[in-house]
């Protein structure tokens, strides 16, 4: 055995016992391209977070840093490697800066709240829980739950944030306790106190999990990110989180554009922590308590959603690689226009891109799509 194979093998018990652990190190992923602030941004951020307690493989262009990279020079070509090396084990997880979650996938937030210094996990941040409101939200108490116990928390205390349908959700969360689910709520500060949270529990972080519609969490991140830097370059926090749903595997974190150091070494300790936590599993875990918990009839009573009495099953096209992206369609529509497509024999499927939904198709059927979808009345010009 020759002298340099030994020192490894030294050094990685060495390692191990400093860190606590033993076995394969996590891999975490981040791709380099994209940031409002550069390339060395992000670098300077995965180097803040290589503290040895997990490996940081870069996803981008050569840069002059001790970190492993994976050279790639296109953002699509980027967030392919990046998927590729997901699904083949070979990183853990991955931060990422814009990524289409599928509908039923949310990103939970992890802030650090201003009044008090205290972390609060916000449910949700980016992407579609569902496409209506009150089972969106419902399901982004899940998600921020199953967060929640992945990075330690035992018993996540729960708030819902007052807007609009909040008393639906505390009525549906409500059943689901009664039902069986194990679920703490937590109390407003106000002196009404409550479950349904106002503007001043915000800024305390009165709940472990605060809940709430996605776009309104997508604002409150960026406010608690930013709110001292004068708003172009996000100081504080966590990022925007993993993506979560109900049978979702991949670990897809993601960071705004404009985040800056700071915010990106600390996103890829909370992905380490989910990785360690296994979200995934939680939150499958979770559902299925739910699920016991009659969640289905908790949801169908609350939504009450009718369906059109003309209305045909409508059978779906083969499937095909879809990568181009049809914006500008209401959420309310998203799933009504997919199946305008397949009427017309288009394979479409919906998504939810850093601007809206959207619905993918195939690249040489872009133009046709969008034809069909604004003769339908679904998008316009």
């Amino acid at each position: 055995m020759s002298k340099k194979v030994i020192a490894d093998v030294f050094l990685e018990v060495a390692n191990a016992i400093e860190s606590g652990e033993f076995g394969e190190k996590v891999k975490i992923g981040i791709t380099t391209l994209g940031s409002e602030h550069g390339v060395k941004n992000i670098v300077d951020g995965a180097e803040l977070a290589a503290s040895g307690l997990f490996d940081i493989v870069l996803i981008g262009p050569k840069y002059d840093t001790d970190l492993e990279i994976v050279e790639v020079n296109d953002e699509s070509d980027m967030h392919s490697k990046m998927e590729e090396l997901l699904d083949s084990g070979y990183i853990d997880a991955c931060v990422t800066m814009h990524y289409n979650f599928p509908i039923g996938v949310s990103t939970v937030g992890r802030v650090i709240t201003p009044a008090k210094g205290k972390e609060m996990i916000l449910a949700t941040t980016t992407g579609t829980s569902a496409t209506n409101r009150i089972e969106a939200m419902i399901r982004n108490a899940i998600y921020g739950i199953s967060t929640a116990k992945s990075i330690g928390i035992k018993n996540p205390t729960v708030g819902i944030l007052n807007v609009d349908g909040a008393r639906q959700v505390e009525k549906g969360l409500k059943e689901l306790k009664d039902n069986g689910y194990d679920i703490e709520f937590a109390d407003s500060i106000r002196a009404d106190g409550g479950c349904v949270m106002r503007g001043n529990d915000l800024l305390v972080g009165a709940p472990d999990v605060m809940v709430t519609d996605t776009l309104s969490g997508n604002i409150f991140m960026k406010i608690f990110s930013s709110f001292n830097t004068g708003g172009d370059f996000e100081a504080q926090g966590y990022g925007y989180g993993p993506g979560v749903g109900e049978n979702y595997d991949r670990r897809v974190l993601i960071l705004s554009r404009a985040s800056g150091s700071p915010v990106v070494a600390n996103a890829l300790n909370y992905a380490y922590d989910v990785v360690k936590g296994s979200v995934n599993k939680v939150a499958k875990d979770e559902f299925s308590k739910a699920k016991k918990a009659k969640f289905d009839d908790v949801i169908s009573s609350l939504t009450k959603k009718e369906s059109k009495v003309d209305s045909v099953e409508v059978k779906m096209p083969n499937k095909e690689v879809v990568t181009y992206q049809i914006n500008g369609i209401d959420i309310m529509d998203l799933e009504d226009a997919v199946s305008e497509l397949w009427k017309s024999g288009i394979y479409a499927e919906s998504g939810m891109g850093c601007t809206g939904p959207i619905v993918l198709v195939n690249e040489n059927k872009g133009g046709v799509s969008i034809d069909t979808l604004i003769k339908a009345g679904y998008t316009a010009n």
